[in-house]
């Protein structure tokens, strides 16, 4: 027989028993599945973080600095001069100190507010803080606020709406005891619950030292005046506290790029580890089609014996079973294609709701080398362990095989 027929054979072996059809290729259909989530969602996580850093910007350089009160130390001066010196490469830099001061308005109190100690080049020049959050009304904090130390701060949405029901613009707010006017409010981040990003406070960081701030990890967030500048301006700022500390341990600068490097070099390791989890699934189809297809040769004995006794060869019986196995795997890593394409979109509706969707949020996203992989590995495993009970069959002794009950 020529490859149409012994396939037409085995899709007909297939129909004539459905079920167990099916449940030989269970195994092939989850994991074709599986790679295609993991990968699709991969993919679309990548894609999604990418987004999020472009948002924040590709000239942002953090400095995370350990002042453990010895003589060698910085502080926001010092970089602040490293900004004025390197003009040419640094265009701003501030401080960012988070604290744990009580937040109050009238008898309320908001327990899991988070509050953040900055400069006025926290807002960037391209409208948005340098964590990404955008002004819904009022203004931002000036150059003024934070030398004079002013008592004014800016909110987050969820805060906005539970002190002041929306309307916050120049209404008091306590924060470690002291009264704050509210003089900005940030736009919508995530969703507007209790500890969120939305439940958030900016005060000048000269006030944020005043009310326990010191820490002795400092964290400054530097703009270099582009992102072709933004590896040189990490150099600066190394080599500068480098000269402070004389220890390599004593700091950590990275720009965003290196930072979104270093999730998708992240993301892209735990994808492979899932991978290699759901192959698991493809070994143990293989393995079902294998048993399956030994049960095949047995029940076929003397149909194989009659095809020999009639001129056919051990290589004509053996390509018909590789072909039943090859056809059997093929199918159902075609069934675990649909399903996967199908809960990848479900799964991109599910998150969706959480990260956001469209253009800036997460969709997962299937990709064409990730199917095609997925259906190549799922025939190629039914082949492989489809060889041996087609070699079991063509190595028959027709006469045996015909007295075969």
């Amino acid at each position: 027989m020529n490859f149409t027929q012994s396939f037409r054979l085995a899709v007909k072996s297939l129909l004539t028993s459905k079920m167990r059809a099916l449940l030989t290729m269970l195994g092939i259909i989850i994991g074709v599945a599986a790679v295609i989530i993991i990968t699709s969602l991969g993919n679309g996580m990548q894609n999604y973080m990418n987004a999020q850093f472009e948002e924040l910007g590709s000239n942002l350089v953090q400095a995370q600095v350990m002042n453990d009160g010895s003589s060698r130390s910085v502080d926001a001066d010092d970089m602040y001069a490293l900004v004025d010196k390197y003009p040419q490469y640094l265009s701003g830099v501030t401080p960012y100190l988070q604290i744990q001061p009580a937040v109050r308005h009238g008898s309320d109190k908001f327990e899991r507010t988070k509050v953040y100690g900055v400069g006025e080049t926290f807002m960037t020049a391209r409208g948005a803080t340098m964590t990404g959050g955008e002004l819904e009304e009022g203004r931002f904090l000036k150059y003024i606020d934070v030398e004079r130390r002013q008592n004014v701060c800016v909110i987050g949405a969820y805060l906005a709406r539970e002190a002041f029901g929306g309307s916050a613009i120049g209404k008091t707010l306590s924060v470690g005891g002291e009264p704050y006017t509210v003089i900005g409010v940030l736009k919508t981040a995530a969703d507007m619950t209790e500890g969120s990003t939305d439940d958030c406070v900016y005060i000048p960081y000269t006030k944020a030292e005043s009310l326990g701030g010191n820490s002795y990890y400092s964290l400054y967030m530097f703009t270099s005046t582009d992102r072709n500048t933004a590896a040189a301006a990490k150099g600066i700022v190394e080599n500068r506290l480098f000269k402070t500390f004389q220890d390599t341990d004593a700091y950590f600068v990275m720009t965003s790029a290196e930072m979104m490097d270093a999730m998708d070099s992240m993301l892209s390791t735990l994808m492979l580890i899932l991978i290699l989890i759901a192959a698991i699934s493809l070994l143990v189809g293989g393995i079902g089609i294998m048993n399956i297809m030994l049960v095949s040769v047995t029940e076929r004995t003397r149909e194989i014996g009659i095809r020999k006794s009639l001129g056919a060869k051990g290589k004509d019986i053996r390509s018909q079973f590789i072909i039943e196995a090859g056809t059997t795997s093929a199918i159902g890593g075609a069934i675990g294609i649909v399903f996967g394409i199908i809960m990848a979109n479900a799964l991109t509706a599910v998150i969706g709701m959480v990260l956001g969707s469209g253009s800036d949020g997460f969709v997962a996203i299937p990709t064409a080398s990730g199917i095609g992989v997925a259906f190549g590995v799922s025939v190629g495993v039914g082949i492989l362990f489809g060889y041996l009970p087609a070699n079991k069959a063509a190595k028959l002794n027709p006469i045996d095989a015909l007295r075969y009950e």
